[in-house]
Formats: C-alpha cells, structure tokens, sequence
C-alpha cells in the first residue's frame, strides 16, 4: 500500500491519541456509573494482572479517566448478575471488554477450541504458552482428561482451577520430562490447563473472581442468552470490526500499532491480513491515511479522531491502553518506559510500580507508589521528574490527595528523597 497523506505534527498525534482515549475533555463533574461505561468504551479494554502493589491494574484506567469512583461499581459491571463486561484475551493480554464484543471473539474460541494456535504465520489466535504446551502434552499422555474436566464444572460449578481435578493428581517439578507449564512462574497443574483451554475455547467463562482467583463455570449458565445467541460475524467480519474498535482507542497509529504481532497492537493479525483489513478500511474512509512528524511508517487516523485541547491530570497504570505499547509512547510523548516489577531490586532506576504523571498533554513524572493498607499509607517511594521542566508538583500533590481518598488510606508518606519529593512533601 502506498504511504499517502498529510503529516501531522508529533503534538497533533499526542493530542489525538489522548482524546481518543478519553483525557480530552478532563474529568466527569458527576462521577456515575454512565460515566464509567463512557471509560470502559474510551479505554477499549481493561487489562487484568495480579500485581496489587497499589491496587488491581484494571480499576485504574477508569480513575484515571473519571476520578473517584467505587470500586464495587467495576465489580457489579464486570462479574455481577447484571454484568456488562466479561473476560477474556485482548491480544495476548487477560482483559476485561464490553460484553457487546463477545460475538466478535467467537472465531478465535472455535479456532482455540480445534487447538489452532498463534505461531509467527498465524499470530492472531492466541492463547497462554502454558495452554498451548499443556494441551499438546495432555492431548497425547491423558485422552479424555479435558472432557472430564468439563464435566465436573458442568455437576458442580462454578469452580476454581484448583477445584476443577476428576482425579487430584498433581505433577511435580521433579517428575522426568517435567512439563514446561509447570515451571517457577506458572507451575500449572493439568486441570488448570485444561479448564484454561475451555476458557479459551468459550466453552467455560469466568463466572467471578475469589480472592482474585478465577472461577469458572459454563458459558450459559454466566452470559445473557441474548450475547450467546446473536448472529455471529465471520471471522473477516470480526477481524474488521475489531480493528475499528483499536482505531477509535488510538485515534491515530500504524499498522503495526493496530493490529501487528508481539503484543504492539491491541489485536494481532498476521501481516497480509492486517493491511488487508486496513486497506478495506481505507477504502470505506473509516482510516485516513497520514504521516505523524519523524515515524518512517504509514499511519492511519480514525475519520472522527480530533485534535482538540487536552487538559489532563492523572497517574497511569502501567497496563494502561494509552501507554501499553511502550515504542508509541516513547514516539507520542518522549517517554521511555519500560515496567520494573520484574527487574531485579539493585537494577531499578525509578521504583518497583512505576505510574506516570499525565499533566496537559505530556507525561512529566515517574511516581513510584505502594498502598501501605497495615498503615493505612500511600507511599511514595520513589519521585523521578522528566526533563521536560514541567511544574507538576502541586497538582501531583492534589492527585495523591484524591487518589489517597479513593484507595479508602489515611494519610500519604514520602519515603522519596529526591528534591522533587522534598517540595511534594511541603505540598501534601
């Protein structure tokens, strides 16, 4: 396809990219639950993770966007009688999406369910490296351990993983030719592996969470009959549509960046699929193509994606649809950020969970923050200015003062002792 367009500044595209993301317009004057819907649908989707240093990633992209909410209000959205959310994989990520989106994921359940998996050809069905090694291990050495499996949650769900074992054999790591799922990091059992298979396949769904662990139970018996029997798209249908929904959450991006491979794009596609799904869009001027200020490859604007003001004020999490793919982020908003929970302690530059400081339309700080619930604390470990010399403190001070309130703690503690923080500790 060849590049076309006109060039749009660095700013534009930031500006662009932030409205789209729902930080345009500053935060709601009344806090409800219509305008936590209008920030799910801003964010696109919500990112799950385990990490609770400060709290569950997925409830902070809704802050961040609509201030202080209740927590209880994602909750009842997202695993309530009357949810409007359900889980599932956004790419290669466990995500949170609007329950509206659950006929688009059909194909990639059947596809999961025949166990066509996502390799470099193929990249967009994809499922936990621990399914896909696991199942090719159970297909061979336990016949029929899956059908078991899904009878048990079919008699007694809903079920955690650990619950869902016909037999209760567990593997050791010491076992010859141990399993590579049951490693340091997952050491998945084979009744988590297979009840993560039938996830991934839609024959299960995630009826809840306990203590944050999964439980699952049929599909039917979690879901509206209503979402389980709307008409299902074909697979190009889906890959469409999905990519338009990627484009209305950017505002602006490449190809790569809405729907290429390694975890840069909100939903993969192989290469030759992805510019033909572009290309279609193109067409139907849905995507205007552009060229964005220094990025040598072709970008696309969603046709209603502005550039308008942007006047925002909020801590990011590190799952955050807007600062998840870390290339755009350092191209957006000369940013370079790369998450630390996994880096050992001496090698740290910024802290352990690492939020930044989204001031107007930059990013101007590196706030490393822990909820200290024994003493009821916010720490704030570690403060990192960019070198941009924005002057952030005082509305860092006023962020740390509601988010401080939102987390139901009673006080703020600057352990940090750099001189941005010193002057943040006069302010707090």
């Amino acid at each position: 396809m060849a590049a076309v367009g006109d060039e749009v500044s660095t700013g534009v595209a930031r500006r662009i990219a932030l409205g789209a993301q729902g930080f345009g317009g500053g935060r709601p004057r009344r806090v409800d639950v219509r305008a936590v819907r209008r920030a799910i649908r801003q964010a696109g989707v919500l990112q799950l993770d385990s990490v609770n240093v400060l709290c569950r990633s997925h409830y902070l992209p809704v802050y961040s966007r609509v201030g202080n909410y209740p927590r209880a209000m994602l909750d009842e959205l997202s695993w309530g009688a009357e949810r409007e959310l359900f889980e599932y994989f956004w790419g290669h990520k466990a995500a949170l999406i609007p329950l509206e989106n659950y006929p688009l994921m059909r194909w990639r359940m059947r596809a999961a369910e025949r166990q066509v998996w996502a390799d470099e050809l193929s990249p967009e069905v994809t499922a936990p490296w621990s399914v896909v090694a696991g199942m090719r291990r159970l297909t061979a050495e336990r016949p029929g351990y899956v059908d078991e499996v899904l009878r048990l949650v079919t008699e007694q769900g809903p079920l955690t993983a650990g619950e869902a074992s016909p037999d209760g054999v567990r593997r050791k790591r010491t076992d010859p030719d141990p399993d590579p799922t049951t490693g340091k990091m997952w050491n998945w059992q084979d009744a988590k592996i297979a009840i993560e298979y039938l996830f991934c396949a839609g024959l299960v769904t995630i009826a809840g969470r306990r203590h944050f662990e999964r439980v699952y139970d049929l599909t039917e018996r979690v879901l509206p009959a209503d979402v389980l029997e709307a008409p299902e798209p074909t697979a190009d249908e889906a890959r469409r549509e999905l990519v338009r929904i990627a484009a209305r959450g950017l505002g602006i991006g490449t190809l790569r960046e809405l729907c290429g491979g390694s975890g840069q794009a909100h939903f993969p596609l192989p290469a030759a699929t992805g510019r033909e799904v572009i290309g279609e869009l193109v067409d139907s001027g849905e995507l205007i193509p552009v060229r964005v200020e220094d990025v040598k490859q072709q970008a696309y604007r969603w046709h209603e994606a502005e550039d308008q003001p942007v006047d925002a004020r909020a801590l990011l999490s590190p799952f955050d649809p807007l600062i998840w793919n870390r290339d755009r982020t350092h191209r957006l908003f000369d940013f370079f950020y790369r998450i630390s929970i996994y880096t050992p302690a001496p090698q740290r530059i910024h802290g352990y969970y690492v939020l930044p400081f989204l001031l107007g339309d930059r990013l101007v700080a590196r706030v490393d923050l822990k909820a200290d619930r024994q003493n009821s604390a916010l720490v704030v470990p570690t403060l990192t200015p960019e070198p941009n010399g924005a002057d952030f403190v005082e509305p860092l001070a006023a962020e740390l003062r509601q988010l401080v309130t939102w987390l139901a703690l009673d006080h703020i503690r600057i352990t940090a002792t750099s001189p941005a923080a010193k002057s943040l500790t006069q302010h707090v």
